[in-house]
């Protein structure tokens, strides 16, 4: 057996680091280390195939059923959450790893989340969930009959984010950014659609006289009418001066998309400047208050894309509270 590792948890099994490249170790003798690149969703691709054999049918710890919803469940979801799934995955691999997954209790999950949480109660939360939808899958492939034994442990309470952005606070910043940063914080206020879903907008998306999302997160289809402030925005970014035009709306300099670590680097560089702390994803409160000021909640819900009028009405009331009228 090999030892077990100290570092980079987030790997897969046999996968190693060597400076920003990911290899796997093929053991034994005479011992190869097959190249997986550089990107991590394309190692993870790379691993998925190089493993894609069934393992031990009499071998269900923790482990092996881990490592098949890495392989088989993990890829099928957003990069963000893949990224996130894999950091997660390591905690729970190092707690429970070796754990047969009949012998996983209420108990143990409760245990771990008591000692992750006196760090990290939020991540402690994630873990326990990545671990509640293993568990259910190791049902399903046959690896168990045994109860989840997430169910009825209550993870621990969060506080609901209530950032509001102040128009001078969004001025501020969009005044010391970039241009690249500006345009996604522009189109973001205008359409109240979440980052990753503004990056990955191209000019294909602009049709019909409207600007298409299909939202990473829900799936749900919405088309914003290219109107008033939104129309002079994306014919502004149409006509910027570029060395090379790209397909998609928000680029660098290069022509090459904005990638989500750009954004964030960026408007983290211009919140400095300016002396202001808000996060970019509070943009999208912003716009739903705004909306909900100007239209009613039920504008402000159809420009979420929110399901129900009732997650709107939450959204907006925790940021600047419910307007009342006096007694008299």
């Amino acid at each position: 057996m090999g030892r077990r590792r100290e570092k980079d948890l987030d790997l897969p099994p046999r996968v190693r680091r060597k400076g920003n490249s990911y290899y796997y170790d093929t053991g034994g003798k005479p011992r190869r280390w097959i190249p997986l690149g550089s990107d991590k969703a394309e190692m993870r691709r790379k691993w998925a195939e190089i493993e894609g054999r069934e393992p031990d049918p009499t071998d269900k710890t923790f482990s092996i059923v881990a490592t098949r919803y890495e392989r088989e469940i993990m890829p099928r979801k957003a990069y963000r959450t893949q990224k996130g799934n894999a950091a997660e995955l390591g905690r729970l691999l190092a707690a429970f790893g070796r754990m047969p997954i009949d012998e996983i209790r209420p108990s143990d999950v409760r245990r771990y989340l008591d000692l992750r949480g006196e760090k990290a109660k939020t991540r402690a939360n994630r873990e326990k969930a990545l671990l509640s939808h293993i568990f259910n899958m190791a049902r399903s492939w046959g690896y168990t009959d045994a109860p989840n034994p997430c169910a009825g442990v209550k993870g621990h309470k969060e506080a609901g984010r209530d950032r509001y952005v102040t128009d001078d606070e969004f001025e501020a910043v969009y005044r010391a950014a970039h241009y690249t940063v500006q345009d996604a914080m522009d189109v973001a206020l205008l359409t109240g659609q979440r980052p990753a879903d503004i990056l990955k907008i191209t000019r294909a998306d602009i049709e019909g006289g409207a600007l298409h999302f299909r939202q990473n997160k829900t799936g749900h289809r919405l088309a914003v009418e290219i109107a008033g402030e939104l129309a002079e925005v994306l014919a502004r970014i149409a006509n910027r001066p570029a060395k090379v035009k790209g397909r998609y709306l928000i680029q660098d300099e290069d022509g090459q998309p904005l990638t989500y670590w750009m954004l964030r680097g960026r408007f983290d560089a211009a919140r400095e400047a300016a002396g202001v702390n808000f996060q970019f994803r509070d943009i999208r409160a912003k716009t739903a208050t705004e909306a909900s000021a100007a239209g009613g909640m039920d504008r402000a819900q159809r420009l979420l894309g929110h399901k129900n009028v009732t997650m709107t009405h939450a959204y907006v009331r925790a940021r600047k509270g419910e307007r009342v009228k006096p007694l008299r």
